[in-house]
């Protein structure tokens, strides 16, 4: 390369990079295990709420990932109510089963079992979100199932930002169910304070090994903390300066396409990506961790006055 065309290469870089940094992160909401049980709120008070919160906070479009056993009369009833209110609904399996338990051949048909019960729901997309985001053990097993995703339309609904949410909800609602005071302003903050570590540590992440900032999917469950604080999650997001997308916006991103050579798969594509190019930092952060959740929320939680 001569010395001019080093130089144009040079500024076209420094452009690129430049717009990049200016451009606003962005993070699309996802919601798994839907429709659950209930809870601190019954699971038809729980989508009133986070139906209301996410229209409150102006947040057009997320996607409920579904367990289609779960599909009797009043969850199919919730369900409906999510795809009538333009949100995305997809596959999450029928029964939520690890495949190391019930094997390759039962976990495929489960996947389709899944696909027969669902297609018939407005704003239906044929995304698959692995159950505990276990894309496989071993290679052979791992080959056999996206080969039956790919083979039938469906996409690897990844995920690029994990999180412990569920235990966090976990731990409120066993307060609740016994008893114990709740601080509810505590509860809030930490909620949101753990989400963000969860998000600024795997967009460091991204930065570090892609260069860039992705175009994010988070990771929570429909659950009754997301009922009670996702708007209040995504105010504070906003405040930061990052804006949310639709998931259909986010997997336009660059890494839909990248399949990692790994069998880490259950930290999310970001991590996933950094494995295979051999990353030898963390690939979780400090509050990914059922311990240290265990001790924050007792700490802030129970309000002992």
């Amino acid at each position: 390369m001569n010395s001019f065309a080093a130089t144009i290469f040079s500024l076209l870089f420094l452009l690129t990079t430049s717009n990049t940094s200016l451009q606003a992160q962005q993070i699309a909401l996802t919601f798994d295990d839907a429709p659950m049980r209930s809870g601190y709120f019954s699971g038809s008070a729980r989508t009133d709420t986070l139906l209301t919160a996410l229209k409150n906070a102006g947040v057009e479009q997320v996607a409920f990932f579904v367990v289609t056993s779960r599909l009797n009369a009043a969850g199919t009833a919730r369900i409906e109510r999510y795809a009538q209110a333009g949100h995305i609904i997809a596959n999450h399996s029928h029964r939520h089963q690890s495949m190391r338990r019930i094997g390759v051949p039962n976990y495929i048909d489960d996947i389709f079992i899944a696909d027969s019960l669902l297609r018939g729901f407005a704003g239906y997309n044929p995304w698959y979100r692995y159950p505990f985001l276990d894309e496989g053990r071993t290679r052979s097993a791992r080959d056999a199932i996206r080969a039956a995703l790919t083979g039938n339309g469906y996409q690897n609904a990844y995920v690029t930002i994990d999180n412990y949410d569920w235990i966090l909800d976990a731990l409120f609602v066993e307060g609740h169910r016994t008893g114990r005071k709740i601080d509810f302003e505590q509860l809030k903050a930490l909620y949101i304070e753990h989400l963000w570590n969860s998000v600024q540590f795997y967009d460091g992440l991204s930065r570090e090994v892609l260069g860039r900032s992705v175009r994010h999917v988070l990771l929570l469950h429909e659950n009754d903390l997301a009922a009670l604080f996702i708007d209040d999650f995504v105010y504070f997001v906003r405040r930061q300066g990052w804006g949310i997308i639709s998931p259909i916006d986010a997997y336009q991103d660059a890494i839909a396409t990248i399949v990692p050579d790994v069998l880490l798969n259950n930290q999310g594509r970001v991590a996933a990506i950094a494995k295979a190019q051999g990353y030898t930092g963390p690939l979780s952060q400090q509050s990914e961790d059922r311990n240290y959740l265990e001790k924050k929320f007792n700490q802030l939680i129970f309000d002992q006055n």
